[in-house]
């Protein structure tokens, strides 16, 4: 699995304007705009909160752990004088979501981001590893993907802000714990997410 994410990482690279950083997002290399004097604990809570309100609006409820967290700097711009530099948040979903129901969980994530005036950047409709890219007007950057065996991912890129030391996630995933480094398959039974039939069409 981990092999076939790094050549996901590698074909869904994106540039947008801004200041330039190393590859620090599962969806793509990033460049990020110097936007606040807010540090970069204060961005990666942000983050944070953006990833939990996207898990918690999916019904029924996905389970999902955290996946790794990086922080990485923004070359020369500075605030201030001050070194900046960006934080990826990721979250990868344990539940089983069958191929029939993959593009509507897509959906509701895609319906979710609009709905909260954030702008969609990029659709990938690839039948086997599609994704859906989106933005706030503060430039946080925003994904959802489709791996390995059909497992979702999350991930939110911070702009770039002034460096500080950055914290793990507090937010609490509802998964349960793994070992190791490398986040499981998903094995995650839902009698919705995991049912092999189309979700039926709302009556006229």
């Amino acid at each position: 699995m981990k092999m076939l994410r790094i050549v996901l990482i590698a074909a869904l690279a994106v540039v947008t304007a801004g200041c330039s950083s190393p590859e620090v997002s599962g969806e793509r290399r990033e460049e990020k705009h110097v936007v606040s004097k807010i540090s970069l604990q204060e961005a990666a809570e942000k983050a944070d909160a953006i990833m939990l309100s996207t898990m918690s609006s999916v019904r029924p409820t996905l389970n999902w752990v955290h996946d790794g967290s990086t922080a990485s700097g923004c070359d020369d711009y500075t605030i201030d004088g001050k070194q900046t530099g960006a934080v990826t948040r990721r979250t990868a979903v344990m539940t089983v979501v069958s191929e029939a129901r993959r593009g509507s969980l897509l959906g509701v994530v895609e319906r979710y981001w609009k709905k909260q005036g954030y702008t969609i950047t990029t659709v990938n409709s690839s039948k086997k590893f599609p994704s859906i890219h989106a933005r706030t007007a503060e430039d946080f950057r925003m994904s959802v993907s489709v791996g390995d065996k059909g497992q979702f991912f999350f991930d939110v890129v911070t702009p770039c802000f002034i460096e500080s030391e950055v914290a793990p996630p507090k937010t609490k995933a509802n998964g349960t714990p793994f070992e190791g480094a490398d986040v499981p398959y998903p094995s995650v039974h839902s009698d919705f997410w995991s049912a092999t039939t189309p979700i039926p069409s709302p009556s006229p």
